[in-house]
């Protein structure tokens, strides 16, 4: 038999039978085999060794795995079945070992192969396998910070330290006229001088550390909580967050080559503040920081600064002063109080002032705090100290500093499309290529001081006369370019910008905007439900009818009388409380335009609908910002301001049938690499009107000039049109007029624009120039006319389209009653001169056709038809009902207005 297949004899004491055997004290008739026969466990212990005691199953296991040294998964350990049995042998129980006669029944394990990094980890299993070893996350951890210091560590070394004297290097931008011509040169370095420490004041020190970094003096440069909010607060993408140091700062300001709200732009500031704060004194850093900060009204440094704001030497700035420029550290933008409408609408003079005074009061509150200033010192600057106006350089003198401020505006307001931000307008280097026409802008300029000289005498009438402002401009209604604004009697004495917004509400110039809207959608019909009403609409003919009754209820366009939150009726009055064609009071809307009657345009708006009337001055060019609520009735007559530049440029439309294009005042830009910017590439026309409504409102606002409130507006053999606007109270008056080649608007109100002045209120004109009360169709008109006369001079003259005919006539105005009650009677007698009799039932035409209107009511004909009608114009006195006014509106109507004007705005 071989030797594989014989049974071996079990060697002595080994298995668990020979343990049983043991137990019971025999042998089972088995006869052990005798020592040395075959391999005992006596022999892996040495020659003299003794019997290794017997062992289960599961010690062979173990003993197997302790001394598997690299052998085949299934072969057993070397020796692990000696001791004979079924103990650790073959399954049959041969002998182990790797020569013996028998299979090993247990398994030896594979040692798992060395690895640098043991992930996922041998051996284990499960969920066990995936856990790191502690030994695996501190080799992570060491290694990865050891890497960031590496890398901080040549960052480090590679970061340099800030030249003061290369930091804040603004250059000149240059402005060109239209023609090409230069018109002025500007910039950071003619308003820029850097001063040693020594001639820094220590109040100023002292007022800059106690508003933005208390422990100046002690830290290292960096505030790791306030960087790590930044980062941390981009990383989510939100706005980037302040709290850096002086010397972040002032590293931040040096860095003009990169100011990116970017993580690597925080790391690398952040490393070279380091090495600022433990290479350069603590005198330099802060002189550096002073002499590179921003200051507003481009004035760089200190000592630019207190020239700009106080004409004084840096050295000689008091504790109040230096407060006042720490104040305007934080942002010049809010907290001068000139005020920055064309950067920010919410940053209005008023607004920035409040700012200024609660900041300046609060700084100067630290430094006693911080033992920087005794209370006795602070007690001898109890008043915000007053400031020069932001304009003293004489070249931007007269009307060049308005028009590179719109210029300006502009550049920074379509930043998207220019690609030029306002840090990068002030660090300069541009060509700016405007489209003022020089010959123009003096044109305008000359003409509204010939009426002023003339007429305006705040000597003689101080009462009446002082604080008369004038604002104009002047558009090309084919592109939409500014050729010419006024914006005051000069821009170094007169900051506010006049052409700009300034809150003076327009009047009756907003009539036609609701003319236009009744002859796009049309009025609704009575008869329908409102949502019908809404789609199944009626556009208007110029010849439909309304009532021009002073006094009139207003309804809404189901017929039902528009009352307010209050429960009180709408009564609209006209100018000077006088009806129109009394006694049936029947007008059409050319001739309503004509007398510019109120109550029929209210009237007309109403059945429009005042979201139509806003979607109207919308459309032709208006900002929504300067809008007025659409809803109150007298939205329709000029309750909102606007610009002069936006009127000017929402007549335009109609004068260019239709076509809008947004007022602009910049063609293009170049640097020293090229072209930068070219409007003629982002221009973007649309058709706002077809050029059936836009001719039709032409043609009515032709009256206007040639018979109408308009006529001192009259140009000599060339056509006009326009409209004159007076407001509530004659707080404001306006002409806005064109011809094809161009349209102005032309603005007069008065209020004390003092800088100091907190209390900016627009006053009563009744009086103002020796007149009883001043009308669009007066001084404005005056102007209009010889500014026009002058600037269309030597050009073709060019007569509007002819329109074509529009709409239906609609006839609203209510049936004169059959018998007149008494009252009605003696109201009817107070409001015409020439009352006619009451007319009978067969007297009155329920609906006029087209023909009849002329017939007998002259309101049609060539001639200026109409009994009483009067020469004046309303202009958008809401005057019928002041209840229906809230408080807040009337709060609004007397303000600067909202500062979103042309330079607040996007155009």
């Amino acid at each position: 038999m071989s030797e594989h297949r014989r049974k071996t004899p079990q060697p002595q004491g080994g298995g668990r039978a020979a343990a049983r055997r043991g137990q019971t004290g025999s042998s089972s008739g088995r006869r052990a085999a005798p020592q040395g026969a075959t391999e005992s466990p006596s022999d892996s212990y040495g020659a003299g060794g003794e019997e290794r005691p017997s062992g289960s199953r599961a010690e062979a296991r173990r003993a197997a795995q302790r001394s598997s040294s690299g052998a085949g998964r299934r072969r057993a350990a070397d020796g692990a079945g000696q001791g004979g049995g079924h103990g650790g042998g073959g399954r049959r129980g041969g002998p182990g070992g790797p020569t013996g006669p028998g299979r090993g029944r247990g398994r030896g394990s594979v040692p798992p192969k060395k690895r640098i990094i043991d992930y996922p980890r041998a051996g284990k299993y499960g969920a066990a396998r995936w856990v790191p070893s502690w030994k695996l996350v501190t080799g992570l951890f060491v290694g990865f910070f050891g890497g960031m210091m590496t890398i901080a560590g040549v960052a480090y070394a590679l970061v340099g330290i800030p030249d003061v004297a290369k930091t804040a290097q603004a250059q000149n931008n240059v402005y060109y006229w239209a023609d090409g011509t230069q018109m002025v040169a500007t910039g950071g370095e003619t308003n820029r001088q850097i001063i040693d420490y020594a001639r820094i004041p220590k109040e100023m020190r002292y007022a800059v550390m106690s508003a933005e970094n208390k422990t100046f003096e002690n830290d290292r440069g960096v505030d790791p909580v306030g960087i790590g909010r930044a980062l941390f607060n981009m990383a989510k993408g939100g706005d980037t967050q302040g709290g850096s140091t002086i010397t972040q700062q002032y590293v931040k300001n040096a860095m003009l080559d990169d100011q990116s709200q970017t993580v690597s732009r925080k790391f690398k500031e952040l490393f070279v503040s380091i090495k600022v704060g433990a290479n350069v004194d603590k005198d330099d850093i802060m002189a550096g920081y002073l002499n590179s900060a921003y200051y507003g009204r481009s004035a760089y440094g200190i000592q630019a600064a207190a020239r700009t704001y106080f004409d004084v030497d840096a050295k000689d700035l008091d504790p109040s002063q230096c407060a006042f420029l720490a104040a305007v550290l934080k942002g010049a933008t809010y907290y001068d109080p000139a005020g920055a409408e064309s950067i920010d609408p919410s940053a209005t003079p008023a607004a920035n002032r409040k700012r200024a005074e609660t900041r300046w009061r609060w700084i100067l509150g630290e430094m006693v705090k911080d033992g920087h200033l005794t209370a006795e010192k602070r007690n001898e600057y109890p008043d915000f100290p007053k400031l020069k106006s932001p304009r003293s350089n004489a070249q931007l003198g007269g009307q060049v500093g308005y028009l590179v401020d719109l210029a300006k505006a502009y550049i920074v307001n379509n930043s998207e499309k220019t690609g030029i931000t306002e840090k990068m307008l002030r660090d300069g280097g541009y060509e700016i290529h405007t489209t003022f026409d020089k010959k123009k802008v003096q044109q305008l300029e000359s003409a509204v001081k010939k009426v002023q000289k003339k007429n305006i005498k705040p000597k003689e009438r101080p009462k009446t006369d002082k604080h008369v402002q004038f604002g104009g401009a002047s558009v090309d209604p084919e592109t939409g370019a500014i050729k010419a604004i006024y914006g005051g009697v000069d821009a170094t004495k007169h900051f506010t910008n006049n052409a700009d917004q300034t809150g003076a509400q327009v009047g009756s110039t907003f009539k036609p905007f609701v003319l236009a809207a009744a002859m796009k959608w049309g009025v609704r019909d009575p008869d329908l439900e409102p949502d019908q009403a809404q789609d199944e609409r009626k556009k208007v003919s110029p010849k439909s009818i309304y009532s021009g009754k002073n006094k009139l209820k207003i309804e809404n366009y189901d017929g039902t009388v528009w009352t307010d939150k209050d429960d009180k009726e709408w009564l609209q009055r006209n100018d000077g409380d006088e009806s129109i064609n009394a006694p049936s009071f029947r007008i059409d809307l050319r001739e309503a335009m004509r007398v510019s009657a109120n109550s029929a345009y209210v009237q007309l708006g109403m059945d429009v609908g005042l979201d139509k009337v806003k979607e109207s001055a919308l459309d032709a060019g208006i900002k929504e910002s300067s809008l007025a609520s659409a809803s109150f009735p007298s939205f329709s007559i000029g309750t909102s301001d606007p610009s002069a530049i936006r009127m000017a440029g929402a007549y335009a439309t109609f004068a260019a049938s239709g076509k809008q294009n947004e007022p602009y005042s910049v063609d293009e830009i170049t640097d020293k690499d090229g072209t930068v910017f070219s409007h003629e590439n982002a221009a973007k026309e649309k058709q706002a009107f077809t050029a059936q409504v836009a001719d039709n409102v032409t043609d009515i606002l032709k009256t206007v000039v040639d018979k109408g409130t308009g006529t001192k507006a009259k140009l000599t053999n060339r056509p006009a049109a326009g409209k004159t606007g007076t407001t509530d109270g004659n707080k404001s008056a306006w002409f806005v007029g064109y011809t094809p080649q161009l349209s102005t608007a032309i603005s007069m109100y008065r209020m004390d624009d003092d800088e100091s002045n907190k209390k900016r209120e627009f006053l009563e004109m009744y009086g103002t120039g020796g007149q009883k009360e001043i009308h669009g169709a007066s001084f404005p008109s005056e102007i209009w006319h010889d500014y026009m006369e002058q600037a269309l001079k030597g050009e073709k003259v060019e007569k509007f389209p002819t329109p074509e005919p529009i709409g239906e006539v609609v006839d609203d105005a209510p049936t004169p009653s059959v018998t007149p009650t008494a009252t009605e009677t003696q109201e009817e007698e107070e409001e015409s001169e020439s009352p006619s009799p009451t007319p009978t039932k067969s007297e009155t035409s329920p609906s006029p056709t087209s023909s009849d209107t002329c017939g007998p009511f002259g309101l049609d004909c060539e001639d200026d038809g109409g009994t009483n009608s009067g020469a004046t114009d309303s202009g958008g006195t809401d005057g019928g009902a002041s209840p229906t006014v809230s408080e807040s509106e009337e709060e609004e109507s007397n303000t600067r207005g909202n500062g979103n004007g042309f330079l607040g705005g996007s155009g």
